[in-house]
């Protein structure tokens, strides 16, 4: 599966999951996905890229 979001960690030790093109933090909806424990960060990014590729899936027919 081609991943189009990922997680880094920061020098704070937080994490942050970012949209893997343009390497800005991603979106829910009003929340910016930065200052996150790596658990959360990581179900976060497994669920956006679940969830992104299910739509490329439905847009192909």
């Amino acid at each position: 599966m081609n991943q189009l979001y990922d997680l880094r960690k920061e020098p704070n030790g937080t994490w942050t999951v970012f949209d893997a093109k343009t390497g800005r933090p991603a979106e829910m909806g009003s929340r910016t996905m930065i200052g996150m424990t790596m658990k959360d960060a990581d179900e976060i990014v497994v669920f956006l890229n679940c969830h992104n590729a299910q739509r490329r899936k439905a847009a192909e027919g």
